[in-house]
C-alpha cells in the first residue's frame, strides 16, 4: 500500500444537472495502483443518468491518486512491447480518420495529453504541415511529453494561452472521465475551435455489457479513484448540451481494456496470486487479444466499451 494515510474526500453533485441525491451504483478500491486503502462510491444520477463519485478525492489528493509510475506518463515500447505496437496503429488509423478534411496547416490540439502518445502518433503518420499543441494539468506529464520533443503547455485548457477560435481539431481522449467540472472543460474547449472546427472525444460507457456485468464493484472503468465522472450516449449528449456543443457523430468503439481490467480487479479483491494478476493487465497482450475479439461484436450493435462522439460548436 502506497498511501498511509486517507486522503481527503469531498461531497459533490453531478456536473450537468447539479442534482445532490444520486443512488449508489458501485463501490470499490484503488485495485490497480494502491494509492489508498479506502472504499470509493460510485452514484448514479436521477436526472442525467451520470455515474460519478460521490465522495471524491479532493484536488489537493492529485499528486497521490496519480503516482510517478500511472500508465499515462510513461506509455512506451521499451516497457509495453507488442502492446504499444498494436495500439499505436489502431490509435494512428482512428486519428487519421477524425482529422480526415482538414487543411494542410491545421492546428490541433490535444487536452489532457499525457505523455504526448496521440501527438506522437500524429506528428509521425499525420501530413507534415499540421501545428501539434497539447495542454496538460500534471507536471510529469508534460515534462514527459517534452522528451518527444512535442509542444505542450501545463496548466488547464480553461486557463491555456492558445488563442480562442483558433483550433480545426481538438482531442479530448480518455480525459473528459478524470476532470472535475467535464461542463467548463468542454466550453472552453468549443471557444477554442474555428468555425467548423471539431472535437474527438473518447470515453468510457456505462451503457457497455462490461459494465452492467461487473458494475457493483469490479468494473475496470472505475479506475477508483480517478474516473469522476463517467457516461452513457444519453448521458454524453445531456453533456454537450449543458457546454454549448453540438453532437455531430456519437457511436461506440472497441476496447479491451475494461474487460481485461474487470477481471484483474476481481483476481486482486480475491488476493489471487501475482502470476495470475499478471496475465490482465496493459501489458498482457493474450488477454487484451481476447478481450478485443469480444468488445468487436458488442460494438458492431453500437455497444463497444468505449464512446466514440464528434462534437463541434453550434455555428
Amino acid at each position: 500500500m502506497r498511501a498511509s494515510e486517507p486522503i481527503t474526500l469531498e461531497h459533490v453533485p453531478c456536473c450537468i444537472c447539479g442534482a445532490v441525491d444520486g443512488a449508489p451504483v458501485g463501490v470499490g478500491e484503488d485495485f490497480e495502483y494502491h494509492t489508498s486503502a479506502q472504499s470509493f462510491l460510485a452514484v448514479r444520477c436521477p436526472s442525467c443518468d451520470l455515474i460519478y463519485l460521490d465522495p471524491r478525492p479532493s484536488l489537493a489528493s492529485l499528486p497521490v491518486i496519480y503516482p510517478d509510475d500511472y500508465h499515462a506518463f510513461m506509455f512506451d515500447e521499451e516497457q509495453f512491447g507488442i502492446v504499444h505496437k498494436v495500439r499505436s496503429r489502431l490509435e494512428a488509423r482512428r486519428l487519421l480518420r477524425a482529422g480526415r478534411g482538414l487543411p494542410a496547416d491545421a492546428h490541433v490540439l490535444d487536452v489532457g495529453c499525457g505523455d504526448g502518445f496521440h501527438l506522437d502518433l500524429l506528428r509521425k503518420h499525420g501530413p507534415s504541415g499540421w501545428f501539434l499543441h497539447g495542454v496538460d494539468t500534471d507536471e510529469r506529464a508534460a515534462a514527459a511529453a517534452g522528451r518527444r520533443g512535442l509542444d505542450v503547455e501545463v496548466g488547464s485548457v480553461e486557463q491555456s494561452r492558445i488563442a480562442p477560435g483558433s483550433i480545426d481539431l481538438a482531442l479530448c481522449i480518455q480525459t473528459i472521465e478524470h476532470v472535475a467540472d467535464p461542463v467548463t472543460v468542454l466550453r472552453s474547449i468549443g471557444n477554442l475551435l474555428k468555425p467548423g472546427g471539431r472535437l474527438y472525444l473518447i470515453t468510457d460507457n456505462t451503457g457497455s455489457p462490461d459494465f452492467r456485468l461487473t458494475k457493483g464493484r469490479h468494473w475496470g472503468g472505475y479506475h477508483f479513484p480517478r474516473h469522476w465522472n463517467l457516461f452513457n450516449k444519453a448521458s454524453l449528449r445531456k453533456l454537450a448540451e449543458a457546454s454549448g456543443m453540438e453532437v455531430i457523430t456519437l457511436s461506440t468503439t472497441t476496447s479491451p481494456v475494461n474487460w481485461t481490467y474487470s477481471v484483474r480487479n476481481m483476481l486482486v479483491d480475491w488476493n489471487a496470486p501475482s502470476w495470475l494478476v499478471n496475465r490482465f493487465s496493459l501489458k498482457a497482450a493474450p488477454a487484451l487479444a481476447v478481450f478485443t475479439a469480444f468488445d468487436t461484436m458488442f460494438t458492431l450493435i453500437g455497444r463497444g466499451a468505449l464512446l466514440r462522439a464528434i462534437l463541434g460548436r453550434p455555428r
